[in-house]
């Protein structure tokens, strides 16, 4: 059986990008997904303009129809996955108009609810020497630092995916109420929701043996849809960490259930981007 790579919201932005690196340097197939067949085929067929050969088959990780076809897809097709890239994700800015629970609803279902369908669907058929990348972002730290100190522990006591999972449903709850903040949260749904993937990765890893790595990357601040094109990233540059990890080495022992960033491992819990840099000599 071909080996196969397969990467979630991989129509446009950074999911396009890490698609277009894994064509280019994944020995096998490559799967790009997208909720719209009508945009998925189109970002195919793009890059089928550039020499590359990427595969489509459509993909709404909101969907357990959805997931389970494409799980379906890939046990008969290949009789396993190699690569697993969870990047599909939305984030509504704030001042985005819809109410607040409409925002919130779609963004764990997506970021959070989603990526767990996918990758709990999925793992049972990952091959040795698998390896699965879950996007997330540095703004966890952030998250922490604007979250009171009881959600805090709480959340950082989780052990399990069903705390985990219960925890973001809380939050879920709180924030269509209009109390989430008040009860000590973090104010942005998007955050908190990748906050949750960087709490869960580790869990997913101890769910596996052997040579299968299962680790959360921040791929940086990139111009793409999701930002409003406001990053300092090109989406080619933002693909960079997520491939690294998508790509490790057979029999790579670290990093295992770990936060990468710029292709290294990073304590996200105790990191803040928005921290004043210290000045280098000469500076």
């Amino acid at each position: 059986m071909a080996r196969v790579a397969v990467v979630t919201g991989s129509n446009k932005g950074i999911g396009l990008a890490i698609a277009r690196g894994l064509c280019k340097q994944f020995e096998g197939d490559v799967i790009l997904t997208a909720r719209d067949k009508g945009r998925g085929q189109a970002a195919v067929a793009a890059l089928a303009q550039e020499g590359l050969k990427p595969k489509f088959h459509q993909l709404d990780v909101q969907s357990t129809d959805s997931v389970q076809r494409l799980t379906e897809y890939l046990h008969q097709q290949y009789d396993g996955v190699d690569v697993l890239v969870n990047n599909a994700g939305v984030a509504f800015m704030p001042g985005t108009p819809d109410p607040e629970k409409v925002h919130s609803g779609i963004t764990f279902g997506t970021n959070y609810f989603g990526l767990l369908s996918v990758s709990q669907s999925i793992m049972p058929i990952l091959r040795p020497g698998a390896r699965v990348v879950n996007v997330s972002t540095t703004l966890c730290g952030t998250a922490l630092t604007k979250t009171k100190p009881e959600v805090k522990d709480r959340l950082l006591d989780c052990t399990t995916i069903e705390e985990t999972t219960e925890m973001m449903r809380e939050f879920l709850s709180l924030d269509n109420e209009g109390t989430a903040v008040s009860k000590g949260w973090h104010p942005w749904a998007y955050v908190v929701s990748k906050l949750g993937v960087s709490i869960l990765t580790p869990m997913l890893q101890y769910q596996v043996n052997g040579d299968i790595n299962i680790n959360a990357v921040c791929p940086g601040f990139v111009k793409s849809d999701m930002t409003q094109n406001k990053g300092v990233k090109t989406p080619e540059q933002g693909a960079e960490t997520p491939l690294f990890a998508a790509l490790l080495p057979p029999f790579t022992e670290h990093p295992k259930g770990e936060f990468i960033s710029e292709k290294k491992v990073l304590d996200w819990v105790n990191f803040n981007p928005y921290a004043p840099r210290p000045r280098k000599k000469g500076e």
